[in-house]
Formats: structure tokens, sequence, C-alpha cells
């Protein structure tokens, strides 16, 4: 099996990835596994979903490049659960397996199979907490009187009409006022 081995540290002033690097080399020369690749990220916080190795990896993986993703701990990889379950169901429709070494957790096997169920299942119970969290805000909002959404554009009708029966392009009118082509287009189509 090849293997993609992912180290990162959040600060380069005083952390070296070597120690979780010569840990990972060990534990996939033991599995027998060939090490394809080596992504670090020094100096980059786990907060950052785009980090320029992780990205390297990912975009590997979606090329089939090795068939293990191997890392020290889950927050070494991602640190919010929706980027790391995403990234965990991207790897899995690839057919990667993911290993995180110090968490214990090992996808390719069936009971790292269901932990990762399990992960996911946090994930969109989260999704669904915040999503009635902002519902019932935006509830609240409305009872007391909020307007919500854009507010309206204040639009000067007859100067559209002037500007495009002067012979001005609807881009060129969207331009000179502000708004979109498709907002003159329905207020010239409205005033006929």
């Amino acid at each position: 099996m090849r293997v993609a081995i992912y180290a990162r540290v959040s600060t380069t002033n005083g952390q070296s990835p070597e120690m979780q690097l010569s840990d990972l080399r060990e534990y996939a020369s033991r599995r027998g596994w060939e090490v394809f690749a080596e992504y670090v990220d020094n100096g980059v916080s786990g907060a950052k979903e785009s980090r320029p190795e992780l990205n390297r990896l990912m975009a590997d993986a979606h090329r089939r490049h090795f068939d293990v993703v191997l890392c020290w701990k889950v927050d070494r990889f991602g640190r919010s659960l929706k980027h790391l379950v995403n990234s965990l169901a991207d790897l899995d429709s690839y057919g990667i397996a993911f290993v995180s070494l110090r968490d214990n957790l090992d996808l390719s096997t069936p009971s790292g199979r269901l932990m990762f169920q399990i992960i996911g299942a946090m994930a969109e119970f989260e999704r669904s907490l915040i999503q009635e969290r902002v519902r019932a805000g935006l509830r609240n909002a409305k009872i007391k009187g909020k307007i919500l959404g854009r507010p309206p554009l204040a639009l000067d009708c007859s100067r559209i009409a002037r500007l495009r029966a002067s012979g001005a392009s609807i881009r060129t009118i969207s331009a000179q006022l502000g708004v979109s082509a498709s907002t003159v287009h329905k207020t010239l189509q409205q005033r006929t």
C-alpha cells in the first residue's frame, strides 16, 4: 500500500514537524506501507481550511496516487468538524483510507468506519442546531419588527428610460447607475 504522510505545526517558532514525521514513518514501516510522499504544512494554523500542502495532498488523493493518508492526530489534519468530515468523505469517495496514529482511528477497518459514521452524525447534528438557531433568530427579529433582507434599491426609473431612449446599452446603464444589468432590464420591462 502507498501512504501519504501529513504533518502540520502551527508556528515555526520553536515547533518542528520532525517528531510527528518520525513517528509516522516508523508506523508506516511497521505496517509495510510504501511512503508515496510527505506533505508538511509548517507554520500554518489548523483553523485554515486552505493549507498549501493539505491542498496538494487532496489533489494527489483525487488522482489516486496513494491508498492511505496517515497523520499524527486528527487535529493536525483538520480543526473544524465540518472540514474534517468533508475531507474524510472526499478521501472515502476516492477509495483512500485515513489513519490517525495518536487517536487510534483507522478508517480502513470496520470499527474505524463506524467511528467515521458517528463523527458524520455529530457534524450533521451540529449543522441542524445551527440552522435551528438561525431560524429562531430570524423569527425573533420579525417579531421585533426588524425588516429582513437587502434594503430595496432606490432606482430612478425615468433616468433609466431616458438613457435607454438615448441609445445607451443595458450594460452601460447598469455600470453608470451601479446596478446589475438584470435590474435595468426588469425596470425597462415594467415601464412598458
